[in-house]
């Protein structure tokens, strides 16, 4: 039995409303489709069960007819427009996931999604068809609610400042891919201010004055917005061009705090002037006057973020700014969000589980412990791989002498070395890095010097990658990031996983410096209780890439020689599956030139 049909049948059982909240849409779907059938075949009846996605999943009739109406709209101009229009007549749930066709990165669905923030609820003239307002409906009709973890500590974060949330009241939750859950509840406890946000708002306000007012007065809105536009590239000019993310505090300090609030309040004159200018048109129309209340909450936003950041109430949190391609943000995060969690969760429901392959580090559950605020009366549960890794994987780590990440040697001996690993296994490989730089570096590499066929990461769409390696036995697929888990590739295709180092986050970003900071006034050890911890996990989540299935077999392959050279490497080691441990090529080329006689050796 899985973990997922494990906690499905009890909460089935219990009668009463759950949620279960998982990190993506796609183990969404594999629980509805895949996991829920089986338990009603195990209970012999139909289950009730209804999977909600955020709100921007779902399009928004009021907005959709919005641009309709708006001559000025190209949105008839392109068969993106007509196609919507013919599936409106047809769909009951408004879920651009029947959408196949469109484009993750379509400008069009941003401008006519379900935003809560463009809401205007009960005021709404679509409000009796509205999407949203139908799921929310369903979702209060049904026992058991699949959703994301987005979804979830957004509409937490709804409740604690007592909006209108999505979800109907719950006795319990279940998180799988629990181990997501800090990072992402960390968003929904903060504040964030955008060029992004302000822009979609002027976007709005301009569309709506074509669709309510005449032209003299919608040109006056229009001249306002203008001027908000020029003052808020003004205030991005003020950032450094450098993209990444940064301490707001260290920005502030090289204008000085003169400087900084001068220009904070030059952007709120005008985003004030915007505000009343929306005011004074509510009279024309319903949308005017969310759209004000949009206007109030931005121009809230950025005073509470721009000048709290010496505040000394502010020490549990971290004022931070990122630059991006074309916009800048500035935020306000929780250090911590343990305390928000016992808050508006843990207090909130009769019970909490909490399910991923990654929870423990190092055979403890210290740091998920300290990390989510579980009390003393959390009962933990630490299950054996029902895969058989000591007799059908290899764990292989370079031998003493090969250079460590940091060298100058690295890039190139890491490169010829995947070379000879990729001729051994004859490809049916995933190699995953821990930076853009080193993935580009060895696709470089090996255009020259592999016959296997190579997929990068970024040449073409995720779903379209992965079918392309699992169809192409042979290939070889490079990735970063996300291809770290949810990749689910059993049999020959994936043969071989290789992983370049050590993921470590990078402890420059200011939210993971601020943590850091706070462990060391503390008296902890920064290293040992939170990065290291974190790197394990991720780790994990790589290394599990490989046995998706028990007829499943290949080679771990971590090239990073810390595992041995470093006191901390025990600490991974004992993290890892129990698979044999060996430290040459001719041992790879034993185990699968062998197959069926190779007899694996002690984890050393």
């Amino acid at each position: 039995v899985g973990k997922t049909l494990a906690y499905l049948l009890p909460a089935i059982l219990s009668e009463k409303r759950i949620v279960i909240s998982t990190a993506t849409l796609n183990l969404q779907d594999q629980i509805l489709k895949k996991e829920i059938p089986l338990a009603a075949r195990i209970l012999g009846h139909d289950i009730p069960v209804l999977c909600v996605k955020g709100r921007q999943n779902y399009l928004c009739l009021y907005r959709w007819y919005q641009y309709r109406s708006s001559m000025k709209s190209s949105l008839f101009d392109d068969a993106e427009g007509d196609r919507i229009e013919q599936w409106l007549q047809s769909t009951l749930t408004g879920d651009r996931a029947e959408l196949d066709w469109l484009s993750d990165r379509s400008p069009l669905w941003s401008k006519i999604s379900a935003h809560s923030n463009q809401c205007l609820g009960g005021d709404c003239p679509e409000s009796s068809l509205c999407f949203v307002n139908g799921l929310r409906k369903k979702a209060g009709a049904v026992r058991l609610l699949i959703v994301n973890h987005h979804l979830f500590f957004s509409d937490l974060a709804l409740r604690k400042e007592g909006h209108g949330e999505v979800l109907p009241r719950y006795e319990g939750v279940i998180f799988d891919e629990a181990h997501h859950v800090e990072n992402v509840a960390t968003l929904f406890f903060g504040r964030t201010f955008s060029q992004y946000q302000l822009y979609d708002l002027l976007a709005d306000i301009e569309r709506q004055a074509e669709v309510d007012l005449d032209p003299e007065r919608a040109g006056t809105i229009r001249a306002t917005t203008q001027g908000v536009r020029q003052r808020v590239d003004g205030f991005a000019q003020i950032f450094p061009m450098e993209k990444g993310r940064f301490h707001l505090e260290t920005l502030v300090d090289s204008l000085t705090e003169e400087v900084w609030r001068q220009e904070v309040q030059l952007l709120t004159v005008a985003l004030e002037r915007l505000r009343e200018a929306v005011d004074d048109c509510h009279v024309y129309g319903e949308g005017w006057a969310n759209l004000e209340k949009r206007a109030a909450e931005i121009i809230k936003n950025l005073l509470d973020i721009a000048l709290s950041s010496r505040d000394s109430e502010q020490t549990r949190y971290v004022h931070w700014f990122e630059r991006k391609e074309r916009t800048i943000a500035i935020s306000v995060t929780p250090i911590h969000i343990a305390d928000h969690l016992k808050d508006t969760l843990y207090a909130t429901v009769e019970s909490c589980v909490m399910t991923s392959a990654t929870l423990s580090s190092g055979g403890s559950f210290d740091y998920i412990r300290n990390r989510l605020g579980l009390d003393a009366q959390t009962r933990f549960l630490r299950l054996p791989s029902p895969f058989d890794y000591a007799g059908r994987t290899l764990l292989y780590v370079p031998e003493g002498g090969f250079p460590e990440p940091a060298s100058r040697e690295y890039p190139h001996r890491i490169c010829e070395r995947v070379v000879k690993i990729l001729q051994i296994s004859r490809g049916r490989a995933l190699v995953l890095f821990t930076s853009l730089k080193g993935m580009d570096n060895m696709a470089e590499y090996l255009e020259g010097h592999l016959d296997y066929p190579v997929l990068v990461q970024g040449t073409a769409p995720r779903q379209a990658l992965l079918q392309s390696f699992r169809d192409t036995t042979d290939s070889v697929l490079l990735a970063v990031a996300s291809f770290w888990e949810g990749i689910d590739v059993p049999g020959e295709s994936l043969s071989c996983v290789i992983i370049d180092k050590l993921p470590f986050e990078v402890p420059t970003d200011p939210v993971i410096q601020a943590r850091i900071q706070n462990i060391t006034e503390n008296g902890g050890s920064p290293f040992f209780e939170f990065q290291v911890p974190r790197a394990i996990l991720s780790l994990r989540q790589g290394v599990g890439r490989l046995m998706r299935a028990a007829t499943d077999r290949g080679v771990i392959a971590i090239m990073d020689v810390r595992l041995f050279t470093k006191g901390y490497g025990r600490t991974f080691m004992k993290s890892l599956p129990p698979s044999p441990v060996v430290r040459s090529l001719d041992d790879l080329s034993d185990f699968y030139k062998h197959e069926n006689t190779w007899t694996p050796q002690r984890k050393n």
